[in-house]
């Protein structure tokens, strides 16, 4: 072997002891995290290798076969340039990347603790918020409910009152009243009571008690029944029914209200009404208790009438009388709102053709019975002014007191060129309105085939 062949040997002694030196600088020195070398007590083994031994996982991090053994088909078996060993940089387990895993850890877990503290702090301030406001709205409803106490009494209540609602009247005068009487504490308790209820309060006298709370006195004045001496006047009812009620509640006899009746109504009843009574007296509830005389019964029904027909638009003069008249036919003819526009336009429609009208009840009326209680007689007595059959024209004044559904339709009547009608079902109020003689007699046996009482 000659010497030549020998140096390689030398030169890999030569650059083993240079790699141990490199490895030894290696482990005696590393570089610190911010570029700083720092003096590090020496490694183990195990650490060492565990270090040195771990990829970044890619392939262009491993060593190919071919860079440590050669090309194996070229048979050159090369060695390799020399140990490549991954830097700290690029070992994701280096020590410097366990630093920055760690920091990143640690703002992580930072960030978690802060968003929890908020957390916490938005739900302590919503519940405390949430508790004040809780707390205001007891203190408030408490001192409601101590208001409320004291404004009242607890009831029920000692004694008797005899307390009077006028027609009309309203529920702060009945209020104030009440508390001038020491029935209840104060007007706010009863009017507050009367409009949580949405009650209606009546007409009439009532036998109270002193001290009562709002709500049982309501319960007293807002029940009909309990009401003593009210006269309740109803849609389509005639005068001679509104005096039978009065002469049942009061001490006036039916003597004396015909005679008020027959003299014409002076200083109650308005020029247009013709010194008649029927159709100027308004529906609704009225106080007779106290009433001593004719006139004061029948004076405020007239007073409501007048005023009631100002509010409707109703024209005055005798165009008011005529459109009382119509509206009391129409409501003594048929059973439903909807109709009585249309027996308003039969009347219209029949006078303008110089017509009789025909009304039935207008001659019950004049006869004093009921439509059903007529006979031939009655329907053939010329000496009635109201028999419609044979008079022409309107009847001398209204029927009945009609109500205000009858007198807007009177105002407004449907257009229509029907002369006849016939209520052909008397269990539903059916109505039927035709234009011609031929269709009426159709409708007429219509009537009487559907209905056993027929007249």
């Amino acid at each position: 072997m000659t010497d030549d062949e020998l140096k390689p040997d030398d030169n890999d002694d030569v650059n083993g002891s240079d790699d141990a030196a490199d490895a030894g600088g290696t482990l005696d020195k590393t570089v610190g995290v911010d570029g700083v070398d720092d003096e590090q007590e020496p490694e183990g083994f195990d650490e060492f290798f565990e270090r040195r031994a771990q990829w970044t996982g890619g392939e262009s991090d491993r060593i190919d076969a071919s860079d440590v053994h050669g090309d194996p088909d070229s048979g050159d078996l090369g060695e390799p340039d020399g140990p490549d060993v991954p830097s700290d940089d690029n070992l994701p387990f280096s020590r410097r990347q366990r630093r920055r895993d760690h920091k990143r850890h640690q703002r992580h877990n930072i960030i978690l603790i802060v968003a929890a503290c908020l957390v916490l702090t938005l739900i302590g301030v919503g519940v405390f918020e949430g508790y004040r406001a809780l707390s205001r709205w007891s203190a408030a409803r408490a001192s409601q409910e101590s208001s409320s106490e004291s404004l009242d009494y607890p009831g029920p209540g000692t004694g008797t009152v005899t307390f009077t609602i006028a027609t009309g009247e309203s529920v702060n005068s009945v209020a104030s009243r009440l508390v001038s009487a020491s029935v209840v504490k104060s007007a706010d308790a009863f009017t507050t009571v009367v409009s949580a209820n949405d009650a209606t309060i009546y007409p009439g006298t009532y036998q109270l008690k002193k001290h009562m709370s709002a709500a049982d006195a309501l319960s007293v004045v807002s029940d009909q029944s309990n009401a003593k001496g009210v006269l309740e006047i109803k849609s389509g009812e005639r005068v001679s029914d509104v005096v039978a009620k009065a002469v049942a509640l009061t001490k006036i006899t039916t003597k004396e209200f015909n005679a008020l009746i027959d003299s014409g109504g002076s200083g109650i009843l308005p020029p247009e009404a013709g010194g008649k009574f029927e159709g100027w007296l308004e529906p609704g509830s009225y106080d007779v208790s106290t009433a001593t005389t004719a006139a004061e019964v029948l004076k405020p029904m007239v007073k409501a009438r007048i005023e009631k027909l100002d509010d409707l638009g109703v024209p005055t003069g005798a165009q008011r009388e005529k459109i009382l008249i119509m509206s009391s036919i129409a409501e003594a003819e048929v059973n439903k709102d909807d109709y009585y526009g249309k027996v308003v336009r039969v009347i219209l429609n029949r006078l303008s053709k110089s017509m009789v009208l025909g009304m039935d009840t207008t001659v019950a009326y004049g006869a004093g019975v009921k439509a059903s209680q007529l006979t031939d007689a009655m329907l053939a007595d010329s000496s009635n002014t109201y028999n419609t059959r044979l008079h022409k024209g309107l009847p001398p004044s209204p029927i009945s007191n009609p109500g205000d559904s009858a007198i807007t339709a009177a105002l407004n009547p449907p257009s229509g060129n029907w002369l006849y009608f016939v209520t052909t079902n008397l269990s539903t109020g059916e109505t039927k309105f035709v234009v011609t003689e031929a269709e009426f007699w159709k409708i007429r046996e219509e009537y009487k085939n559907s209905n056993s009482d027929a007249n």
